[in-house]
């Protein structure tokens, strides 16, 4: 499974998730940085097969309204500590890589997965 970590998420968060087999990029790698667009990380994303793995509600109603990105994982989990997060995603990442399989649209918030999509 292929991930686009959005510019609020840690960019070790692409370390979590290629520790957990996945490829993962964030938008520091791609050519504007934390400055791209949404538009460009949705077209990045349908491009290259990437699940958006994001903070921001905006990839939600685009999801919704347009289909674009196909996949976001959305994080709902407010203000929360990078350690805290990789504790909270770090164990969930099988379940997260095995319901994007079969479902385009998942949130994750403090008490757990929630499947949207």
């Amino acid at each position: 499974m292929n991930f686009l970590v959005d510019a609020p998420l840690p960019r070790r968060m692409t370390a979590w998730l290629t520790a957990a087999g996945c490829d993962a990029v964030h938008t520091l790698d791609l050519p504007d940085g934390n400055r791209t667009t949404d538009e460009r990380i949705s077209d990045a994303a349908g491009r290259e097969q990437r699940v958006v793995v994001a903070k921001d509600a905006d990839f939600v109603y685009s999801h919704v309204l347009r289909g674009r990105p196909a996949k976001p994982l959305l994080i709902s989990t407010g203000n929360i500590s990078n350690r805290d997060l990789e504790a909270l995603v770090t164990p969930l990442l099988p379940g997260i890589i095995r319901e994007l399989q079969s479902h385009s649209f998942l949130e994750l918030g403090r008490t757990g997965l929630v499947i949207r999509g």
